[in-house]
């Protein structure tokens, strides 16, 4: 409703030719806005699911031998190191694979 107030006023209360103008700067500006935020909000594709794990660090809960749990951001996950490690070690997830995480040692 703002917008449409400015209008009018542009048209009707500013001298001839400066109104016009000061309605085809307003609609520029309105364009390349909303080109900007178009092109920020796709420059990146946003990450969800378990693929966004992958490369992610967490600490093991129990002995990985091959199998245990670990902890990544709160979440308790069934995993498996075949390297092996010890609770309280920090691992990387390298892959997922039915719910369970494939991680090694860091």
């Amino acid at each position: 409703m703002l917008w449409f107030i400015a209008l009018l006023l542009a048209i009707f209360v500013l001298p001839r030719p400066w109104g016009l103008i000061a309605v085809a700067i307003g609609i520029a500006l309105d364009a390349g806005e909303t080109g900007f935020y178009l092109w920020w909000s796709r420059r990146r594709r946003a990450t969800v699911g378990m693929e966004s794990l992958v490369g992610r660090a967490a600490v093991a809960l129990s002995e990985l031998r091959p199998e245990g749990q670990v902890k990544v951001d709160g979440e308790i996950w069934h995993a498996r190191c075949e390297e092996g490690c010890d609770a309280g070690s920090p691992v990387v997830i390298r892959a997922i694979g039915n719910l369970t995480l494939e991680v090694e040692p860091v």
